[in-house]
C-alpha cells in the first residue's frame, strides 16, 4: 500500500511504548486504559479515509426462504451509488467458515436465517448506501422451518445442508446434526442399581449475546499491487485472512490485515462479519470502503451463545458420594456451523463438572436450524453444562440433607483425579479449597436498605429505582457454584503463537520491540507483553508493535489462551534473545547465574558483566519464534476418551440476592469469587477479568436473552429490548485469588477470563432458589418465573 493510500486514522497503528517498572507479578496500569476511560481511544469505527465509500448489507427478512430473483436496477440508478454486488458477482470462493466452509458470502438460492446477507452496496454516503439497499427487490418463497430438535430430525425434515462433505457428517446421526460427541466411562447401569438417591431434571439455557459495545466495523483499502489492506476489529487476524483470500481470489500474501481498536469481543469476533463485504466492494470500486454496523445490524451480524436443552440424572449414596451422572445436552447451532463442533466437544468433556465420578454417560450434540447462527462466546459450551450440573448438585444435596458446599467438597476433584474422558488432571485442582474460601467470606449485612433513622433507602431494593417497593415481600437467598473450564485450543488442534522480539539501542538506551498478531480486545494483553519483555530482558523501555499479519499467527484471543500462548511465545523468544546477548559477551549458551537487569548483563550476585547499550551498539538482535503447548488429541467419537485439553481452570462463586416475591424482581447484592490463577502476572488485570466474567454470568442468570419466535425471527435486536447489566445492576464483587502453579505453563500461569462466567450464573440462580423455594430450571430467570404469572 502506497503512502497516499494510508488511512488518516488507524487505531493501534502507532507504536505503544511503556516505560519504567512493571514486571511479572506487578499490577501495571494499562497503556490504553486512560484513553478508553476518557473517550480518546480510537476504535475501528473511527477509521477514516478521505476518498472512502460506505458499505451496507441487505439482509433477509425471512428465516428460511427460496430466493426466486434479485433486481438491483433500482439501487444502481440512485445517484452516489458506486457498486451493488450479489452472489453472482463473487470473484472466487463463495463460502467461508471457521472449520466448515458452509456459510455463503452472499446468499444465492436460499436464505437460512433471519438477517442473512443477500446483497451489498457501496455509496458515497452511508445513508445513500442504506437507501440503495432498500431499493433492491428480492422475491422470496418461504420454506418450512427447522427450529428445534423435533423439527430438525423429524421424518422428511428440511435438510439445511443436504450436500455436506465435512468430516463430521459421516458421524452425525442426522444431516441436521452438526456434530455429536458422547463421553462414556464405567458402568452407569450397575451404578444406578446401587444409588440411594437419584435426581433427574430438565434444564434450559437461553440464547445470550456477547453484547460488545463497539459494533462490527472496518476499512478495506485496495492496494497498488492488486491486493487489499484491511483494518479491522477482530479476534484472530490470520484466520480472517485465510478465509478472506479464497473469497477475494487473492494469494494470502496480498491480503494484509492490521488490528484496529476493538470495543469488546467475547467470542463474537472470531467469525467473519463485514470483512469480506468491505473487501469485495473495495476491489470492485477501486476505492477504500468502510462498513460500520448499527446496533440492529450487529445483532444479525455475529454469532451468539448456543441456547441449550439439557437433561441430567445424578445418582449418589446416602453418605454423599456421587456414583454416576447421565446427561444429554442439545445445543442449537443455528443456520451455519461456526465453531459448534468445538463447543460440543467442550460441553461433552466438561459435562459433569469438577467432580470425581467413576460412571458417566454423556451425549452432547449441536443442531443446524433456521435460528440465528451460534458459535463462540465466553465459556464455550461449558457455561450451559455448568448451569445444569450445579443445579443438580444443589438438588442432590437437598435430598441428602447436606449443605451444598459440603456435598460438593466430598466429591471435588483434586490433582491426580481422572476426568470422564480418561485424562488425568496433572496440575493443581483446588476445588474444595476455593469452595471453602467463598463460603467463609463475610456475608453482607441483612436489610441494608434500612437506614439508621428507620427510613428505607429504596435504591438498595429490587426495583427500588422505580420506587416499586419499600421492603414488602423482599427475601434474601445465598447460593454457591463452582465450575471447570479448559484453557487453550483442544482435541489435537495445532495451537501455537508467534512472537518477534527486537532488542536495539535507541537514544543510548536498550529498547525491546515486541511484535505479535495478538488481538487486544480489552483483556490487557499489551500490558502483560511489556511486563514479560521487561522481566526477561531487563530493560525499562518496551514498545508494542501494532498487531498485523506481517508476523506469524498468534491464534485467537479466546479460550483464555493468549497470556498462556502469546505470553509464552514472547517469553520463549526473549529467552532466545537473551542467549544471543550472552553469546555476544563470549559466554557459553545457557550460562548459569547470569541475568539481564537494568540494561546490563549481571551475575546473580549483582556483578556487572557488560552494558547492553555498549554490547549492541548499532546492531540489533531480532528473533521470531513459535511457541506450542503440549499436544492434545481428539476425543474418541464413540467413547469420548482422550487427552483432549491442555489445562483446566477452576472458579467458585457465592451469590447473595434479594428477591421481591410479589413483583418477581431480583437484586444481586454480592457476587464473591475464588479462583486459582496459577500465577497472577498482573493482579489488577486478573481481578478485572474475574469481575467482568462474573458480570456476564449474572446477565445470563437474570436478564440476557435473544428472543426468537414468530417464524424464527429475532424479536429484540437492540439494547432497548436486549438487556445487559449496567453499573446499577453490578453488585459488590470480592475476589480471592489463589496462585498454585501449573508446571506445564509459562510462569505456572492458568487462563483466567472464562472460568468466572461459568459458576456465576448457577450461583445467582441457586441464591434465588434459596430465597423463593422454586426449582427454576431455566435461565435467564424472568419475573413471571418467580410470581407464577
Amino acid at each position: 500500500m502506497g503512502p497516499d493510500r494510508a488511512p488518516t486514522t488507524i487505531t493501534q497503528a502507532h507504536l505503544t511504548e511503556s516505560r519504567g517498572k512493571g514486571h511479572i507479578g506487578e499490577s501495571t496500569l494499562r497503556p490504553d486504559g486512560t484513553l478508553k476511560v476518557t473517550g480518546e481511544f480510537a476504535y475501528s469505527s473511527d477509521l477514516w479515509h478521505e476518498d472512502m465509500l460506505w458499505g451496507f448489507t441487505l439482509r433477509s427478512p425471512h428465516a428460511h426462504a427460496e430466493i426466486r430473483s434479485i433486481d438491483i436496477s433500482g439501487a444502481l440508478t440512485l445517484p452516489g451509488v458506486h457498486a451493488v454486488m450479489t452472489h453472482d458477482d463473487l470473484p472466487a470462493a463463495t463460502h467461508y467458515g471457521l472449520e466448515i466452509h458452509d456459510q455463503p458470502v452472499l446468499a444465492k438460492d436460499r436464505v437460512r436465517y433471519h438477517g442473512e446477507a443477500v446483497a451489498i452496496v457501496a455509496a458515497d454516503h452511508p445513508e445513500t448506501a442504506r437507501r440503495a439497499a432498500a431499493r433492491i427487490k428480492v422475491e422470496y418463497a418461504e420454506l418450512p422451518l427447522v427450529v428445534d430438535e423435533a423439527t430438525a430430525t423429524a421424518p422428511g425434515a428440511p435438510l439445511l445442508h443436504p450436500d455436506r462433505t465435512d468430516h463430521h457428517a459421516a458421524h452425525a446421526p442426522h444431516p441436521n446434526v452438526v456434530h455429536r460427541q458422547p463421553v462414556r466411562r464405567g458402568d452407569v447401569a450397575a451404578a444406578k442399581a446401587r444409588a440411594d438417591v437419584v435426581v433427574r431434571r430438565d434444564y434450559e439455557v437461553g440464547m445470550q449475546d456477547q453484547a460488545f459495545l463497539g459494533p462490527e466495523s472496518g476499512l478495506a483499502v485496495p492496494a497498488e499491487d492488486g491486493g487489499i489492506d484491511l483494518y479491522i476489529a477482530t479476534q484472530w487476524l490470520h484466520v480472517d485472512r485465510d478465509q478472506l483470500a479464497p473469497v477475494l481470489g487473492l494469494p494470502a500474501d496480498k491480503v494484509r490485515l492490521t488490528l484496529s481498536g476493538v470495543g469488546g469481543a467475547f467470542g463474537a469476533r472470531e467469525d467473519l462479519s463485514m470483512q469480506a463485504h468491505a473487501s469485495l466492494l473495495a476491489l470492485r470500486t477501486g476505492k477504500p470502503v468502510k462498513i460500520v454496523y448499527n446496533r440492529y445490524e450487529s445483532f444479525f451480524g455475529h454469532v451468539h451463545r448456543h441456547p441449550a436443552k439439557l437433561t441430567y440424572e445424578h445418582g449418589a449414596t446416602r453418605d454423599g458420594r456421587l456414583l454416576y451422572v447421565q446427561c444429554r445436552i442439545v445445543l442449537d447451532g443455528g443456520a451455519y456451523a461456526s465453531s459448534s463442533p468445538a463447543v460440543v466437544g467442550n460441553a461433552a468433556s466438561l459435562a459433569i463438572g469438577p467432580y470425581v465420578v467413576d460412571h458417566v454417560d454423556v451425549e452432547a450434540l449441536a443442531l443446524y436450524s433456521n435460528n440465528p447462527p451460534c458459535g463462540a462466546m465466553r465459556g464455550f459450551g461449558a457455561v450451559q453444562a455448568c448451569f445444569a450440573y450445579e443445579a443438580q448438585m444443589d438438588a442432590v444435596a437437598e435430598e441428602l440433607g447436606l449443605h451444598p458446599i459440603e456435598f460438593r467438597q466430598r466429591n471435588a476433584m483434586a490433582q491426580g483425579a481422572v476426568m470422564p474422558t480418561g485424562q488425568i488432571v496433572d496440575s493443581p485442582a483446588p476445588v474444595a479449597e476455593i469452595l471453602r474460601r467463598v463460603r467463609e467470606l463475610p456475608l453482607p449485612p441483612e436489610r441494608a436498605w434500612e437506614t439508621a433513622d428507620g427510613d428505607v433507602d429504596v435504591r438498595a431494593l429490587p426495583g427500588g429505582l422505580s420506587n416499586t417497593t419499600h421492603g414488602e415481600g423482599v427475601v434474601r437467598g445465598v447460593g454457591y457454584a463452582v465450575g471447570i473450564k479448559n484453557v487453550g485450543f483442544s482435541e489435537g488442534f495445532d495451537d501455537y503463537s508467534t512472537a518477534r522480539v527486537r532488542l536495539e539501542v535507541i537514544g543510548g538506551e536498550p529498547v525491546a520491540l515486541v511484535h505479535t498478531a495478538m488481538a487486544e480486545v480489552g483483556q490487557g494483553g499489551v500490558t502483560v507483553h511489556a511486563q514479560i519483555a521487561r522481566t526477561e530482558l531487563g530493560v525499562s523501555r518496551v514498545t508494542i508493535h501494532p498487531a498485523d499479519t506481517r508476523v506469524g499467527s498468534a491464534g485467537s484471543t479466546s479460550a483464555s489462551r493468549q497470556t498462556y500462548m502469546t505470553g509464552g511465545a514472547i517469553k520463549h523468544t526473549c529467552e532466545a534473545v537473551r542467549e544471543e546477548v550472552f553469546r555476544r559477551c563470549g559466554l557459553p549458551s545457557g550460562a548459569a547465574g547470569l541475568l539481564l537487569r537494568d540494561g546490563k548483563v549481571v551475575t546473580d550476585t549483582g556483578e556487572v558483566v557488560a552494558d547492553l547499550a555498549d554490547l549492541l551498539g548499532d546492531d540489533a538482535i531480532d528473533i521470531e519464534k513459535e511457541f506450542r503447548h503440549r499436544p492434545t488429541e481428539p476425543f474418541d467419537l464413540t467413547t469420548g476418551q482422550g487427552f483432549g485439553h491442555v489445562q483446566y481452570s477452576f472458579c467458585a462463586h457465592r451469590a447473595v440476592v434479594e428477591v421481591d416475591t410479589e413483583l418477581g424482581l431480583v437484586k444481586v447484592i454480592e457476587l464473591a469469587a475464588a479462583q486459582d490463577v496459577g500465577k497472577a502476572l498482573n493482579p489488577l488485570s486478573v481481578v478485572g477479568q474475574i469481575q467482568g466474567g462474573s458480570t456476564q454470568g449474572l446477565g445470563l442468570a437474570v436478564m440476557e436473552e435473544i428472543l426468537v419466535s414468530d417464524g424464527a425471527r429475532v424479536r429484540n435486536p437492540s439494547f432497548t429490548d436486549y438487556l445487559i447489566p449496567t453499573i446499577l445492576d453490578t453488585p459488590t464483587m470480592p475476589v480471592d485469588i489463589l496462585e498454585l502453579a501449573d508446571d506445564h505453563a509459562p510462569y505456572g500461569l492458568r487462563g483466567v477470563g472464562e472460568a468466572p462466567t461459568l459458576s456465576s450464573t448457577p450461583a445467582v440462580v441457586a441464591a434465588i432458589r434459596a430465597a423463593t423455594g422454586l426449582r427454576l430450571g431455566r435461565v435467564p430467570v424472568r419475573p413471571e418465573h418467580l410470581t407464577g404469572t
